[in-house]
């Protein structure tokens, strides 16, 4: 199939519109002239205008913008529309597009099972759904999956960031000798938090055995966090200054080494290539996991009840059960791992 015109709709969040860049750069490889086009919440924007293959962001601001932004996707008379969010918001936006085709998952694949009736072609990745425990691909790899309806051969997932100057990496770079690692204590759901004062038993972990100062990551209205970390760190870790997405790309391409849950920073990190551990519970680290086969994660998914769930339904949050010990010993093997920068299926770190 030939498409001069292509519109990807990925509102959020972070982590998830990381997960879908490959997607717009198997486009960019098979369509090389083509218009392609990616409509975003303006909260995640940010991460794309880092992603030059891109021609157009397209951002949306809420339900009050929804007749701008449905008259400029009009305008730019798309050939097709990927719907890579499966919500009833993003595939009916996908189809007031007025692109020709408008393509998405099946039903059992989708996030919001009202979204299929927009959809002119669906795809169908060929096992139990979206949140069946047996689907163990990435989820990076069920979204290329979707570019067969378009005759595509995605090939191996690519993440083209630009390298960009930031002076809060440069300032950390000075504050810890140019060997640090960072600590990503947030998330928006609140059973992926694995609590501050272990990350900071971490931290000290950190300095003593490898040298390591380590910079503790926030965002908006995350800072006690962060300062948590560092209250426990005896010394070995520092908060780090306002970051902005740019910033946090810097911070991630020089760290020796990043901890964190399953969130937005874990899997910006995860895309331009830093040596991850990842402490999963209520997600499955085969489906959001980071990227290189050298990456430890430390998980509880095999016996959380409250799967793909916002807030914990028990008393005691599966997080809980992973102690500072376990994070170390996965710390000591991802350390002691050669960083070959490819993941399972030969991704390719791309750097522009």
């Amino acid at each position: 199939m030939s498409a001069n015109r292509i519109l990807i709709v990925r509102l959020g969040a972070l982590g998830d519109v990381v997960h879908a860049i490959p997607v717009a750069a198997a486009l960019r490889r098979a369509f090389p002239g083509a218009l392609i086009d990616w409509l975003v919440s303006a909260r995640h924007q940010k991460i794309l205008d880092l992603v030059p293959i891109i021609d157009r962001r397209l951002v949306i601001n809420g339900a009050a913008d929804a007749a701008r932004t449905i008259a400029e996707l009009r305008r730019a008379r798309y050939d097709v529309a990927i719907d890579l969010q499966g919500l009833v918001k993003s595939a009916a936006l996908a189809r007031l597009s007025g692109a020709g085709r408008v393509v998405g998952f099946a039903t059992s694949y989708l996030r919001e099972r009202l979204a299929r009736p927009f959809y002119t072609n669906a795809y169908d990745p060929g096992c139990g759904g979206i949140y069946d425990p047996n689907e163990t691909r990435h989820v990076v790899l069920i979204n290329l999956g979707l570019l067969q309806m378009l005759g595509v051969a995605a090939g191996a997932p690519e993440f083209p960031i630009e390298r960009v100057e930031s002076a809060v990496a440069t300032a950390v770079r000075e504050q810890t000798g140019g060997r640090y690692a960072l600590l990503n204590p947030a998330a928006q759901w609140p059973n992926k938090r694995w609590p501050p004062p272990r990350f900071g038993r971490v931290a000290v972990a950190l300095r003593e055995r490898y040298g390591m100062m380590s910079i503790a990551l926030w965002g908006e209205g995350e800072r006690a966090l962060a300062d948590e970390i560092v209250a426990h760190a005896d010394g070995a870790a520092l908060a780090s200054p306002v970051a902005s997405i740019a910033d946090l790309v810097a911070l991630a391409r020089g760290a020796a080494l990043m901890v964190s849950g399953d969130t937005g920073p874990m899997h910006i990190a995860a895309a331009v290539g830093t040596p991850i551990v990842g402490i999963f519970g209520p997600t499955r680290a085969t489906r959001n996991g980071p990227w290189s086969p050298d990456d430890v994660t430390v998980s509880r998914a095999d016996v959380c009840q409250c799967h793909h769930l916002r807030r914990c339904r028990r008393e005691h949050m599966c997080l809980l059960d992973i102690e500072v010990s376990e994070t170390l010993d996965a710390i000591e093997r991802r350390m002691a791992a050669k960083s070959r920068r490819l993941g399972p299926a030969g991704t390719r770190i791309t750097h522009v």
